[in-house]
């Protein structure tokens, strides 16, 4: 789930940009600091949005830069268990597939990313033996969020599903919902 923060910080300028505008410096090193930061309360930071308010500046002996207390709004996805995402297939490897969600990576395990025997080919496909259906690179799907680590903030993981009704590759559920309508019809 995409959110607002706001956040109240401590933001350290150094000596060489005090040239610049107070507003300036801060909202640099704050961008410096917190875009594409991952931590387990804020979740994956994407950008600044705006910055509300900057106090007057103190200069700590020894370090000679100045820091200021700034108060400023992150804009953040922090992923939620059972959460619907929308993702473009990255890459397969012969254990799953890994999603792009847009500012984060999720993984597909083979056993879960649709309700059939999966098989792994060269090609970089996962192949369903009694449906026939295929999931390749660069595909868009649905997946629910069934799992999230930060065990490692540096490189946090989020596990997925596709094998629920409703999910999976956004061609197959296009053509069950197209099977569907045909059977109201008649």
């Amino acid at each position: 789930m995409f959110y607002k923060v706001r956040v109240k910080d401590f933001v350290r300028v150094p000596p060489a940009m005090f040239n610049k505008g107070k507003q300036d410096a801060v909202l640099s090193n704050i961008r410096n600091s917190y875009e594409n930061f991952v931590s387990k309360k804020l979740g994956f930071v994407i950008n600044v949005v705006e910055v509300h308010s900057i106090n007057e500046g103190i200069i700590v002996p020894g370090d000679g830069a100045g820091f200021y207390e700034a108060e400023f709004d992150l804009l953040v996805y922090k992923p939620e268990l059972h959460e619907l995402i929308y993702g473009k297939v990255r890459d397969i490897i012969d254990f799953g597939g890994f999603l792009d969600l847009g500012g984060a990576e999720g993984m597909v395990h083979i056993s879960q990313s649709m309700d059939d025997f999966v098989s792994f080919s060269k090609e970089k496909v996962l192949q369903g033996k009694a449906s026939g259906r295929s999931l390749k690179v660069d595909d868009k799907c649905k997946a629910r969020i069934i799992a999230v680590s930060y065990k490692d903030v540096r490189n946090p993981k989020i596990g997925l599903t596709m094998r629920q009704e409703g999910l999976g590759k956004l061609e197959w559920l296009e053509t069950a919902t197209q099977k569907a309508a045909n059977k109201s019809a008649e």
